[in-house]
């Protein structure tokens, strides 16, 4: 059974920055680098984040599209890409993200394509061989990452 819900988009605000760790942690992805002054947030009738998205900054200029979730109950009604669609317009290239492999023909939607290891950023590169280290020593039923760009 899915909620319909009236949605609009806006900035974060402090009072959110609970329920956006909260989100992120529901729905299982990367907790590290929550900062609600970079997110946008979808928001149901009564004010609450059911959907939600960052630019997140590395040290060393590269920006990555970065904590895309929806509440489960939300999904499939298109939150996800308006925050993206909101976020990509915003944000100067080149843009990057790393994302689950299942997830790289929804990305490649926006004009995000797929990264070979020589064309990565060095911080996002790390963390695709960290995951790959992991998948071959550790965790073999572990979903390979992709780090994607869009220019």
């Amino acid at each position: 059974m899915y909620t319909y819900a009236i949605m609009r988009l806006r900035r974060a605000t402090q009072k959110d920055e609970a329920d956006i760790r909260a989100l992120i942690r529901l729905v299982g992805i990367n907790p590290t680098g929550l900062d609600w002054r970079r997110f946008l947030v979808a928001v149901d009738e009564s004010d609450r984040v059911i959907a939600t998205g960052q630019i997140k900054p590395h040290g060393d200029g590269t920006r990555e599209l970065a904590s895309i979730a929806t509440a489960p109950e939300y999904r499939s009604q298109g939150l996800a890409s308006a925050i993206i669609r909101r976020l990509v317009e915003e944000t100067p290239r080149p843009l990057y993200l790393v994302c689950q492999e299942h997830n790289g023909s929804f990305y490649a939607r926006f004009g995000f394509r797929k990264l070979e290891r020589p064309e990565m950023p060095p911080v996002l590169g790390r963390e695709a061989a960290l995951v790959a280290w992991l998948r071959r020593y550790l965790f073999p039923k572990m979903e390979r990452l992709l780090v994607m760009k869009i220019s």
